[in-house]
């Protein structure tokens, strides 16, 4: 009977979480772009300016291993047949770091070299950070990064492009909609009739909601276990309060739940209660 009632508590839970998903999100954007076309169309279309911009393949949450063993994963890959774009949504500022930048713009020609592609046939490159905040602090709504000569400024085009595009900068253009749909927790109050029917989809069709559901079981045993282990071979403060806040933020628990789900004993749960 406990246990019936715990996992009720626990979907209860998870339906509330579903409900403030949003797009910046970064579990919610894995779900609603994962295999989806017209969505990541009207992305990239807002990034690039360009209204006729076809995306042709759409794939979410891949990793490419590195010669030395490191792996990068993406958030979404996408090509358009000719282009390859690697969105990247980042709530933290540090997450979007020039050399992350730069370390995902490789493992892409990592990507294509691995298939066989000659450097001379290197497809353009567009890693693109949806960042929570202005990253730069220059009250713009899109950087554009590329190399050029220190000299004279001419662009080394070496078809590799960075862009970040301000989450704070909502407007009544196409970019400032888009950014104002990824906030939205209800798809009803979105621009875009693709994002919404999409996120509707994961939060108020039952297949959609059975599959969020997964996902937030996943991330939530994932973290269990993860907290666990490092907590008995480390035994470190910093550690088990990065996994008490990352369960708190994934899923909307309570400081004390999450550390109930850590197996944080009662004695030492005042302590991190403190630390939050």
């Amino acid at each position: 009977m406990v246990i019936i009632i715990e996992l009720e508590q626990k979907k209860s839970r998870y339906l509330e979480k579903i409900k403030q998903l949003r797009l910046i999100d970064d579990t919610f954007f894995n779900s609603c772009f994962d295999g989806n076309i017209p969505c990541m169309e009207v992305v990239l279309r807002a990034v690039m300016g360009n209204d006729r911009l076809r995306v042709t393949e759409v794939i979410t949450q891949q990793s490419v291993p590195n010669l030395y063993g490191r792996s990068v994963r993406f958030d979404a890959l996408a090509t358009d047949g000719e282009n390859i774009y690697d969105v990247e949504i980042q709530r933290s500022d540090e997450g979007a770091i020039p050399r992350r930048a730069r370390y995902n713009s490789s493992m892409i020609d990592s990507r294509e070299v691995s298939k066989g592609t000659l450097f001379p046939d290197l497809p353009e490159t567009y890693v693109i950070f949806i960042t929570e905040h202005d990253v730069w602090k220059r009250g713009k709504s899109l950087y554009k990064v590329r190399r050029t000569f220190e000299d004279t400024e001419e662009v080394f085009n070496d078809g590799a492009h960075i862009l970040y595009v301000n989450g704070e900068c909502q407007s009544e253009s196409p970019l400032g909609r888009l950014m104002h749909d990824f906030f939205c927790s209800d798809p009803n109050d979105m621009y875009s009739d693709v994002l919404a029917e999409r996120a509707r989809f994961f939060k108020e069709d039952e297949k959609g909601v059975t599959a969020m559901c997964r996902v937030m079981e996943e991330l939530y045993n994932e973290g269990v276990a993860e907290g666990t282990m490092q907590g008995e071979v480390r035994g470190a403060e910093t550690e088990r309060l990065k996994n008490i806040k990352n369960l708190i933020l994934s899923l909307g628990l309570t400081a004390e739940a999450a550390m109930d789900a850590l197996k944080i004993s009662k004695d030492e749960q005042a302590k991190y209660l403190a630390l939050l």
